[in-house]
């Protein structure tokens, strides 16, 4: 009887030890990646290093930024959707390679929403279309009444990059206005600007970053932003949707994890971020690259994310947007 007594006890015993060791450990308790999509410097760049500076604050556990730029945000999202699901690798990706590049690149074999998990929306910056001072065009229904002659319209719209969120935005707008616009892409902002500058092209489109400074000295015109309400330091500037309903647009920047990370990993880093969004330094360092913050909750997050999925794969189809 003693010896069966004895046997129970260590069973009990060691059932807890072995109970007590399978207890998951609290998260997180070792260093965090965040993948970067794009060299270091960009605007993707710098607020990821922006939140995973907030991070490691808040956890007392190293967050490092690693950058994997090149294929339009390909690199970078095969890295996360190969890596473990466990919440130690995360990815900052900005719309243009979370939502438009699998509709335009073959070589893009990811869909965000099948591969990844939306952890938290950061950050939005609406476009503004611009002018300079010497052209007739200040307003939306100016553009629109000068597009109607299509191809044989003087009027030629700039933006960035092909592909762009910007040159997408131009797109939609002739989609919803039922005009075709003239489009040039550049190889980037810099030789955007200076050829708008030159009078090039008398019609520019870009989120407002790089565009404020020269409204501000008077170089360029503001006509029209994409926002969807009248913003703190741009409440004179007339918003697109008031003259074409539905025509709201941002670039913007979340945080994705891989797909099957467990939801109360999911929880505790939408939580942590949002805190960090929360900070006043964050907002005015967000501010300062022409970003708003973005913290919506979780399920917010997710159909965000769906429905800029949504919108520019049908814009893109619409115009049979290809990439050079």
């Amino acid at each position: 009887m003693k010896a069966r007594r004895w046997l129970a006890a260590m069973a009990l015993v060691l059932g807890g030890a072995a109970a007590g060791a399978a207890e998951p450990q609290p998260y997180p308790d070792k260093l965090v990646r965040i993948i970067a999509p794009t060299a270091p410097g960009s605007a993707p760049d710098i607020i990821a290093r922006l939140v995973a500076d907030r991070l490691g604050r808040q956890w007392g556990h190293q967050v490092i930024v690693e950058n994997r730029p090149g294929g339009n945000g390909i690199i970078g999202m095969n890295a996360l959707t190969r890596s473990e699901p466990d919440g130690y690798t995360l990815a900052m990706f900005h719309a243009a390679a979370a939502v438009t590049t699998p509709f335009l690149y073959q070589a893009a074999k990811f869909d965000i929403e099948r591969d990844t998990e939306v952890v938290a929306t950061l950050a939005y910056t609406p476009m503004m279309l611009v002018t300079t001072p010497g052209t007739p065009y200040r307003s939306v229904a100016d553009l629109i009444a000068a597009a109607k002659g299509g191809e044989a319209s003087d009027l030629v719209i700039g933006s960035p990059t092909r592909g762009s969120i910007p040159n997408l935005s131009v797109y939609l707008i002739g989609q919803l206005g039922g005009r075709e616009f003239r489009q040039i892409s550049f190889s980037g902002t810099s030789q955007a600007l200076q050829t708008l500058i030159k009078g090039d092209i008398p019609v520019y489109i870009d989120g407002i970053a790089p565009l404020v400074p020269l409204v501000r000295s008077g170089k360029l015109v503001p006509i029209a932003m994409s926002a969807d309400r009248k913003l703190p330091g741009f409440e004179n500037i007339p918003l697109i949707k008031d003259s074409l309903p539905g025509m709201v647009t941002s670039g913007w920047f979340a945080m994705f994890a891989p797909k099957g990370t467990p939801a109360p990993v999911l929880d505790t880093l939408h939580a942590a971020i949002n805190k960090v969004l929360e900070e006043p330094e964050v907002q005015s360092r967000l501010a300062d690259l022409g970003t708003f913050a973005m913290p919506l909750d979780r399920a917010q997050a997710g159909a965000f994310v769906h429905d800029e999925k949504q919108k520019w794969g049908n814009v893109i189809s619409t115009a049979q947007v290809k990439a050079e």
